[in-house]
């Protein structure tokens, strides 16, 4: 008979526990539960209200997952789902919304590994909360490299006054994410966030690019700004990463940067770190500023003032 996890008032009957869904590094679907279990007070947050897409792997990470944008089968009445309206046709579309620990977990068990999140939530839809740039590197380079590049962003979004955070993605790169007030569509954004990329792209072309094709890039470093998209998504805090080493991706402090890797956290580590330490994004919307703003700096900036 399959265990029954009980999450608050809600029960989840929790399937093929010991299957490996990371065969290298040992790691099973109870040990991912486990992990999703005990980030859940501080993940459910920043995944509270947004639209997500989920990256499924029925079989493990060995074997081909994929994307799952939209609710399928039945779901629990206690799940939450958006219905976001279709942007080049009429009608609305349906998305699962994680508000709760018990809604994490029963995704979970479904073989979600990953969960990606919108840059807005349902609170204004059609207005982001969220700016995204994220640091892409095409394979292998130095992780100084990496670092010296979040810093030049994290300098660059204080200069136009918007208030920066960290995040090491579990994959390769680093993420610089600034709050924002929802004063701006996601068009304004997008067109911000692509603006800061070229400038600081523009100040050392031979390592940065902003190239949207990749045989454009050659070997420099993408400032990807496309996550800033309507229906775009990016990689949610406290997500394990469907790849080799099970990484986590994990808010950091800036003063941690000069010693983090994108992939250095394993879901041991978070658990260890959450014991000692808050979440560095917890204080993120108390920061949140006007794109307009942000916007009128850049531009004097452009233009020498």
């Amino acid at each position: 008979m399959a265990p029954v996890l009980h999450v608050a008032d809600h029960d989840i009957n929790i399937t093929s526990i010991d299957k490996e869904l990371f065969p290298e590094d040992h790691v099973s679907k109870g040990d991912m539960l486990l992990h999703y279990a005990a980030v859940a007070d501080t993940m459910v947050p920043h995944l509270a209200g947004r639209p997500l897409t989920l990256l499924r792997f029925p079989h493990g990470i060995g074997r081909d997952g994929f994307f799952q944008k939209h609710p399928q089968g039945r779901v629990p009445e206690w799940v939450h789902t958006v219905e976001v309206p279709l942007r080049r046709s009429e009608g609305n579309v349906h998305y699962v919304v994680c508000d709760d620990a018990a809604t994490l977990l029963y995704l979970a068990n479904l073989l979600a590994i990953e969960f990606h999140i919108w840059t807005a939530t349902t609170a204004d839809i059609e207005r982001p909360d969220r700016l995204v740039v994220d640091i892409d590197p095409p394979g292998e380079v130095p992780v100084a490299e990496l670092r010296s590049i979040a810093r030049r962003a994290r300098d660059l979004y204080r200069e136009v006054g918007l208030t920066p955070y960290l995040q090491a993605t579990g994959g390769r790169g680093f993420h610089v994410v600034a709050p924002l007030d929802r004063s701006a569509d996601f068009a304004f954004v997008r067109s911000l966030a692509g603006d800061l990329a070229d400038r600081l792209a523009a100040a050392d072309p031979d390592r940065l690019t902003t190239a949207q094709r990749k045989n454009k890039r050659g070997d420099r470093v993408f400032l990807d700004v496309n996550r800033n998209g309507h229906g775009q998504t990016f990689i949610a805090p406290y997500s394990m990463r469907a790849r080799p080493g099970a990484a986590v991706a994990t808010p950091l402090e800036w003063s941690e940067l000069g010693r983090a890797v994108p992939d250095g956290f394993t879901a041991a580590a978070i658990a260890r770190r959450l014991a000692r330490k808050a979440d560095p994004w917890a204080d993120m919307d108390a920061h949140a500023a006007a794109p307009a703003a942000a916007r009128e700096r850049l531009d004097a900036l452009e233009n020498g003032h």
